[in-house]
């Protein structure tokens, strides 16, 4: 127990380093062998983290959210979980070989540079384009892109994260 005279707990050492946090999850059948995805994060305290980047499998978490971490004894840092929501969503789109973009992710990423999406890409051989779309973005206009995409068949796509603005709109 400290004092009243003590203030306010003082970060950790090494608070605002970048640290890579661990998720884990059930593979889907029919899709990439993983189990386990690992997200760039800065420390916020001894066991919480600003996700720095977009997830390309783990559901349920978009860039600049919040999460909760335990360390084990090799130093590796596991998610147990979201502390905070950051108002954005995550999308996966990955183009149709067969369909007008053929595999490739470049032409993904010029569809939805209008709307001010960054996107990074899994690999040259699996161009699956994992976007974080902004709360305050056109979530209307963006779901139907992504939807007239798929109808024609440039692409799939699947909403990882969603916030009730994205579900509304």
């Amino acid at each position: 127990m400290s004092s009243p005279d003590a203030g306010p707990p003082r970060p950790p050492r090494d608070a605002g380093r970048r640290i890579k946090v661990w998720f884990r999850f059930v593979p889907r059948e029919h899709w990439l062998p993983y189990d386990t995805e690992g997200l760039w994060a800065t420390r916020l305290s001894a066991d919480t983290a600003r996700v720095d980047n977009v997830p390309f499998l783990q559901d349920g978490v978009a860039e600049g959210e919040t999460v909760r971490f335990t360390t084990d004894a090799d130093g590796v840092h596991w998610s147990t979980g979201r502390v905070a929501d950051s108002g954005n969503c995550t999308v996966r789109v990955l183009p149709a070989p067969d369909g007008p973009l053929g595999r490739d992710a470049r032409a993904v990423h010029e569809r939805l540079a209008p709307f001010g999406l960054g996107g990074e890409v899994f690999s040259a051989d699996f161009p699956l384009v994992a976007f974080t779309v902004p709360g305050g973005a056109d979530l209307r206009a963006i779901k139907e892109l992504l939807v007239r995409g798929e109808e024609e068949g440039w692409w799939h796509f699947e909403v990882a994260c969603a916030t009730e603005a994205w579900r509304e709109a």
